[in-house]
């Protein structure tokens, strides 16, 4: 699926996008299980351990921010992700051993789907190395109109900014004022349908809102190499275990050299990044009145 110069270009870079993974027949069959999940949150008005809803959502009109841990709702989540062509992607970009370390179905609905705020994922769940990134699985045609997720090339090779609020606790963004030359570098993660984006986990980006009449639903996996471990912890072996995706369980995580912030003290507002970010007394995207 990848040549060598897409690894060289990812390892130069930190993010890299791959055309027309998925086929049309799976693009379909994820469209429908979507419609079927945002139908069933007219249920709720707040979130829940599957939603994370956005602001108007109501039961005559249900507005869906995010599926929280997809590939735990519907088997048709952890089987693209377990697909031989995605896993032939991610063995040359991390290695023979991975792990799945999350999931989560960002959708931006046309017209007022809410942006994400420029940060990094290493601030979110550093672990003992950095051979981690996160796939985002395009699930609609994606252009600049539609609030495509932005990188900045070669950040994954600099510092750790600080995601941490005026009050000390995490804040799950980073002030834009400190970061202007980074995101006026920045480019768009676009393609068709089907396409996927790989992002290393210390890349800095952000989304804008979506602006136009179509959606944007952007599948991510959160995915490490086998022997990085989250250095918050790992709460459960067997089902630590059980997000293997190739390779042995490892008992001796390797330890390199890179820079860390723990999200610690906890943001005030947990929940989604989106629910962490709203507490910040800064932004740089426009959001929906």
């Amino acid at each position: 699926m990848i040549s060598e110069k897409d690894v060289q270009t990812y390892q130069r870079d930190g993010v890299i996008v791959v055309p027309e993974v998925l086929g049309a027949d799976t693009l379909s069959q994820i469209r429908s299980v979507i419609a079927e999940l945002v139908a069933g949150s007219a249920k709720t008005l707040e979130h829940t351990d599957v939603y994370d809803l956005e602001p108007g959502h109501t039961a005559e009109s249900p507005r869906v921010r995010r599926i929280k841990t997809p590939h735990k709702v519907h088997q048709l989540f952890d089987e693209i992700v377990r697909s031989e062509p995605v896993l032939e992607i991610l063995k040359k970009l991390l290695g023979p051993g991975l792990r799945l370390h999350g999931s989560k179905l960002n959708m931006k609905s046309a017209q007022y789907g809410s942006p994400v705020e420029w940060h990094q994922d290493w601030a979110f769940y550093p672990h003992t190395n950095d051979d981690v990134l996160a796939i985002g699985v395009l699930l609609d045609d994606c252009d600049l109109a539609n609030g495509p997720m932005l990188v900045t090339p070669g950040t994954h090779n600099r510092e750790v900014w600080n995601h941490h609020g005026d009050d000390g606790c995490f804040a799950g963004l980073i002030d834009p004022d400190t970061i202007k030359d980074e995101i006026e570098r920045a480019v768009p993660c676009m393609g068709k349908a089907g396409s996927m984006s790989f992002h290393h986990v210390r890349a800095l980006h952000g989304s804008a809102m979506n602006t136009s009449d179509r959606p944007r639903n952007l599948l991510l996996y959160e995915v490490a190499a086998s022997d990085a471990w989250p250095l918050m912890g790992v709460k459960d072996f067997d089902e630590f275990n059980g997000r293997l995706l190739s390779g042995d369980p490892v008992i001796a995580p390797r330890m390199t050299n890179v820079p860390v912030r723990l999200p610690l003290p906890p943001a005030k507002r947990q929940g989604s990044i989106y629910e962490t970010q709203s507490a910040a007394k800064k932004s740089y995207f426009t959001r929906a009145a």
